[in-house]
């Protein structure tokens, strides 16, 4: 569904990610770890279509993604209602008049007709938590409620491949157990940036970890990685100590 090869990006002379190469496929959940600055945010952004690659390709369901291929305005309408990202920051995402409004917004700038926006917008509000705060602004909500919200904008549009940048940063623990359940629920391809290690395993089943140097440094089992104090330490999520470096430390 998805492929990078040899991907790199930069902004001007500075590298966010390099020579990246996977396939992802239909349906899988992938957590894409790395410490801050690793480039995993940039990297969602280019699955995106937000930003294109300074060098490599990028295929989603066979078609290269690049500024000439997203200037075809029926595929670009295609790609923008089978991808959606997540931002980090849910009030980066949250502009409309209402809850409600919020929920409609990519439906109505997808063309879809105002039943069928109705029937979803009250589906997926009832799923997230939102029904009492349809007609509310939604700088009224708490900041875990806005969290959800802005995930709830993306699920009307029954996206294919959804990206989401730290998704449990605003949540309450009873919160996030609601949204790992909710992912696992999902048909769609979903890749989820965290460095939070305790959530790793519940979020997908197959890691793709970022190196301090931009680099791909594992694509495998989460399981496997976690247990590996070696590649935890490469990626830069423990720290040895003692004269020979023989104890680790989570930072």
């Amino acid at each position: 569904m998805v492929e990078l090869k040899d991907a790199s990006f930069r902004y001007g002379g500075v590298l966010a990610f390099k020579g990246l190469s996977f396939k992802l496929e239909k349906g899988e959940k992938v957590v894409l770890l790395g410490v801050n600055g690793a480039g995993k945010s940039t990297l969602l952004k280019v699955l995106n279509g937000l930003l294109f690659l300074s060098e490599g390709v990028y295929l989603y369901k066979d078609r290269e993604i690049s500024k000439k291929t997203l200037k075809d305005k029926n595929f670009l309408k295609l790609f923008r209602k089978e991808t959606a990202l997540l931002f980090q920051n849910p009030d980066s995402m949250l502009f409309n008049p209402t809850v409600y409004d919020e929920l409609a917004f990519n439906l109505r700038r997808l063309g879809f007709p105002d039943k069928e926006i109705k029937e979803r917008v009250l589906y997926w509000a009832e799923k997230c938590s939102l029904l009492p705060f349809l007609e509310k602004p939604p700088f009224e909500l708490s900041g875990g409620q806005r969290q959800k919200l802005a995930l709830a904008c993306l699920l009307p549009q029954e996206p294919e491949l959804l990206l989401l940048d730290e998704p449990t940063a605003h949540l309450d623990p009873r919160s996030t157990g609601w949204l790992i359940d909710l992912l696992w629920e999902l048909p769609c391809t979903i890749v989820t940036a965290t460095h939070n290690l305790s959530l790793a395993m519940e979020l997908g089943s197959r890691a793709i970890v970022l190196s301090e140097d931009h680099g791909l440094l594992y694509d495998g089992g989460v399981e496997d990685f976690l247990k590996s104090k070696e590649l935890l330490f490469k990626a830069g999520f423990v720290h040895k100590h003692g004269r020979r470096g023989e104890h680790f430390h989570f930072f």
